[in-house]
């Protein structure tokens, strides 16, 4: 209906339009320009009449200007029109006019320029008359071609009205139609099954969804009540899942509460046998010792040899127990999450590191100021001791050892985390060890060049988990060893590094291995185990 509408208005709209431009746009300009061509006509006759009468050469103006009209207005009224007629006539007035000026107008103007007698001004009326009346004939077709032109805008006007009038009524009974239908057919089952639907909505979950209406309807209702049914089937299921889920967290209450006094023994077991397994070592050693130093005298190579290997197996065993207890306190008793300026646990880790450096003769550079980070002051120092400690500890024995600290924030920056990296000249690592230096107890090298546990890498490895970043080695890099790791970003105003080194519970430096395990170290020493 729509579109046969519009169909039909455009049509009548396009008939209106192309009456009324033909009207406005070739009627009047024609009727116009017929009127332009008469005056012309009779300017050129009233000047040739004067210059007879006169003999004033200024009184042939208006014919040499009506010369000029003429010629003007009938070239438009030739377009004006796509009308055969209208053509006709002005064809009839242009040869009036010209037989006119040929056999009157042109021989009167000469003759009074000559000094002979002029024609008859009578025979020049007589003449002209036929002009007037070929201009009247136009005039009057002129005025037909208006007047029907007139009616047949009209008629199409008065079309167009009634049509569009019929159309809007058409639209306004269609529309009345189909209110009614939607309300029947749509509107009221629709308001059944929402009025069911919020019933259901409400908890009445035995409510049936009513299925009326058309298909479409139908089918939504069908929907709407599968989903009940689905609804009630999965509240049932999750009244289930809850009574289940309660018994299990009182079953899980009561395993935690189990887990941290299991937590707890194993804590003080742990001190307890370090210091027990320690006590005895050392008895081993010191013995062993006193048999050297009193009975050094009566043993010979082999048995002081023997005494040598016992006393550095104690001492080993001390060292061992030391590194692991250090192991298995990142993430228990250094536990704390505060905003960390990574130049503090740098400057104590040289610090402690300084007697092995001045040996060495190491080269440390660093930037100006590492940036802020989120972590356990205690446990970053440990980090940065172990990882500068190890590059001074494989070094070359060619060239002086070469320790480079850097920043080397790239797209992890971006992800919140801060990259470091840590760069020496050593003996470096085998791309294909890059992965089991960090697994603890794991080393590359025997005790008779390197000694240690193999503690030292897999503790960085822990104390950077644990703070929500990554180690690795930087397979690519080839000119001794590159360890990079990932810290996250600090959010928090960082604190100055004085506050960060008063803020780790007064660390200071850590005695040597075997002084005792009973009592945590606040920042150990460097682990003999670090091994690559």
């Amino acid at each position: 209906m729509v579109v046969g509408t519009g169909v039909l208005g455009a049509a009548l709209l396009s008939r209106t339009t192309a009456a009324g431009n033909r009207l406005v746009d070739g009627i009047l300009p024609a009727q116009r320009d017929a009127l332009r061509l008469e005056t012309a006509l009779l300017d050129q006759e009233t000047g040739v009449r004067g210059y007879l009468l006169a003999d004033e050469p200024a009184l042939l103006e208006p014919y040499e200007r009506g010369l000029s009209d003429e010629s003007e207005a009938a070239r438009h009224l030739a377009t004006a029109l796509d009308d055969d007629g209208v053509r006709g006539d002005l064809a009839a007035v242009q040869e009036a006019a010209r037989t006119w000026r040929e056999q009157f107008a042109a021989p009167a103007i000469a003759s009074v320029e000559k000094g002979t007698a002029p024609p008859s001004l009578q025979a020049g009326k007589d003449r002209f008359d036929e002009v007037r009346r070929r201009i009247t004939a136009q005039q009057a077709r002129l005025d037909r071609i208006q007047s029907d032109a007139r009616a047949t805008f009209g008629e199409a006007r008065s079309q167009r009205d009634h049509i569009l009038l019929a159309i809007v009524a058409a639209f306004l009974l269609a529309g009345s139609a189909l209110a009614l239908l939607l309300h029947v057919g749509v509107l009221r089952p629709l308001a059944l099954v929402r009025t069911a639907s919020q019933r259901v909505a409400d908890g009445a979950f035995a409510e049936e969804i009513p299925l009326s209406g058309p298909s479409d309807l139908r089918a939504l209702a069908g929907a709407v009540e599968a989903m009940r049914h689905r609804t009630v089937a999965e509240l049932d299921a999750s009244r289930r899942n809850a009574e289940r889920l309660d018994r299990t967290a009182a079953e899980l209450d009561a395993q935690a509460v189990e887990l941290r006094r299991s937590n707890a023994e194993l804590e003080q077991f742990a001190y307890v046998a370090s210091h027990d397994l320690q006590e005895p070592l050392r008895k081993v050693a010191s013995f062993c010792q006193l048999l050297e130093k009193r009975y050094g005298d009566r043993l010979d190579e082999r048995g002081t040899q023997y005494i040598g290997f016992a006393v550095d197996g104690a001492k080993r065993m001390q060292v061992l127990i030391n590194d692991l207890l250090t192991f298995s306190r990142v993430g228990r008793v250094q536990d704390a999450r505060e905003t960390v300026a990574m130049d503090g646990p740098l400057d104590r880790a040289l610090r402690n590191l300084a007697a092995a450096v001045e040996e060495s003769g190491a080269e440390v550079t660093r930037p100006e100021r590492l940036p802020d980070v989120v972590g356990d002051p205690t446990l970053l120092t440990m980090l940065w001791q172990n990882l500068v400690g190890n590059a001074v500890k494989f070094r070359s024995p060619d060239r002086a050892p070469r320790v480079e600290v850097a920043v080397a924030d790239g797209p992890a920056a971006e992800s919140g985390f801060h990259t470091f990296t840590v760069t020496d000249n050593g003996i470096g690592v085998p791309a294909e060890f890059a992965e089991k230096v960090f697994v603890i107890f794991q080393r590359l090298h025997g005790r008779e060049t390197y000694g240690g546990t193999g503690i030292g890498l897999s503790l960085c490895k822990k104390i950077v988990e644990h703070g929500g970043g990554h180690i690795r080695i930087d397979t690519e890099h080839r000119e001794g060893t590159r360890i990079v790791f990932t810290l996250p970003v600090a959010d928090a105003p960082t604190p100055s590094s004085d506050a960060a080194e008063t803020s780790s519970s007064g660390a200071t430096e850590t005695p040597a291995p075997g002084a005792g395990a009973a009592a945590p170290a606040p920042v150990p020493a460097p682990t003999e185990g670090t091994l690559r």
